[in-house]
């Protein structure tokens, strides 16, 4: 049998991590359990995307002020390459050390001079899409104010209104900062908007540079609106968030949303990318639920270098009933252009048997039957009752009100009434080789 493809000595690389993190996520799953015709939900392990575990002394997403070694190593085993961990981006950042860039922008900041507090760091890696309440969004009224700090930096506040047709209004809050020499930079912007449909939106974007040359830009958005086909409420965020090196050639880009319905129709997913010099590496996958006990997931990662190493793994699964299947494949293509791969299946039958099957380039190959009993998660871990929940800002927004004889605000189906909102407060990267 042949064996593994080598792996060239730069994967042995060992980086080493600053505040801007570069680090890869694995998915864990909540999972259904299937045995012969019973069916019970095991809460066994969470459903939220969470860190690969760090291969250094400590623990925890978030380290200390000591910078931390993270070795990229592949696993060798019966001629499967598997990418353990991928690179951190380190950022030429001292902020975890020295005093906050706020502290340096408005250092004698007082009610006296009522600047706004400035948000200036870039955003987190593989932290998903925030609620509302963490971003603190407060519209300011009809405000249009500047200011100079006694140590030279400067900013600036302002509020307006926007109409349009069909009632659409839309109110923001701008705000910013800059050092007395114009290196440090952030802008940051605040925003809510509705019409007569029934539409409601709330939103921030922010974006800034440091003395260092890194640069940041994020925005988010949560938005609620009735279905076209069903008239059923929806709800719908995003995120998308990148930052980029201002000493070498680092950056990531990170785009992520969830979709909601009121009868538990439910859509995940993100595309990330991320580069360091000489690799870069990317991952897509998604998540599908029709309210109805059908679920679809997948995933697919892959990675490379500039001497033409390439390697990857992905995989897909889809269940309705305790019937379903998954597969996958993992796969390496060395600088000389030789590839190895592994394919793999497995076919639930819904009677404690599982049809298993695969091979790969080296020869091998299996095609079995066995008895094993069944787990997938058949619902998502946060739904429709979540969202809501934590969507009463958005809820709460008000749309002008209607002149005599334009008719009525439309219905919006919540589902069960117990979620209705209060009434008084109320892409990508390019796909792998």
């Amino acid at each position: 049998m042949a064996s593994t493809p080598s792996v060239p000595p730069a994967f042995g690389l060992r980086l080493r991590k600053s505040d801007v993190d570069f680090r890869p996520t694995a998915l864990l799953r909540r999972r259904v359990l299937i045995r012969g015709s019973d069916c019970r939900i095991l809460y066994c392990c969470s459903g939220k995307v969470v860190p690969i575990r760090r291969i250094a002394n400590g623990s925890g997403r978030k380290g200390g002020s000591n910078a931390e070694e993270w070795p990229i190593e592949l696993k060798k085993k019966s001629h499967k390459v598997r990418v353990q961990a991928a690179p951190a981006l380190p950022f030429a950042s001292s902020q975890s050390l020295n005093p906050s860039r706020q502290e340096k922008f408005f250092p004698r900041c007082t009610t006296r001079n009522s600047g706004p507090q400035s948000r200036d760091t870039p955003p987190k890696r593989d932290t998903g899409i925030a609620n509302e309440k963490d971003w603190g969004i407060s519209l300011s009224e009809h405000v249009n104010e500047s200011g100079t700090n006694v140590d030279g930096s400067s900013w600036y506040r302002e509020s307006g209104e926007d109409l349009g047709e069909n009632g659409f209004r839309c109110r923001w809050t701008k705000m910013g900062g800059k050092s007395d020499d114009g290196s440090s930079e952030w802008k940051e912007t605040w925003w809510e908007k509705s019409d007569w449909s029934g539409y409601k939106e709330l939103g921030v974007e922010k974006s800034g540079r440091n003395s260092q040359g890194d640069s940041w830009w994020e925005t988010w958005r949560e938005a609620l609106h009735q279905d076209e086909w069903s008239n059923l409420a929806r709800i719908e965020r995003s995120a998308q968030k990148q930052a980029k090196s201002g000493i070498e050639n680092a950056g990531w880009y990170e785009n992520w949303w969830e979709k909601y319905d009121a009868k538990g129709w439910t859509e995940k997913g993100a595309h990330k990318y991320g580069r360091l010099n000489e690799q870069s590496w990317w991952e897509k996958w998604g998540e599908h639920y029709d309210g109805r006990g059908s679920v679809l997931k997948w995933t697919d990662k892959w990675a490379e270098t500039e001497l033409g190493t390439k390697w990857g793994d992905k995989w897909e699964e889809k269940f309705f009933a305790g019937i379903g299947s998954r597969q996958g494949e993992t796969w390496h293509v060395s600088p000389a252009g030789e590839r190895w791969s592994r394919t793999w299946g497995e076919e639930h039958l819904g009677n404690g048997k599982v049809h298993k099957y695969g091979k790969s380039t080296t020869g091998e190959s299996w095609d079995i039957v066995v008895d094993e009993e069944t787990y997938y998660e058949g619902e998502p871990h946060y739904g429709w009752a979540d969202v809501v929940g934590d969507s009463s800002q958005l809820l709460s927004i008000q749309p002008q009100e209607k002149p005599p004889g334009q008719g009525v605000y439309p219905y919006l189906d919540f589902g069960s009434s117990s979620l209705s909102p209060p009434k008084d407060d109320p892409s990508s990267p390019s796909s792998p080789p």
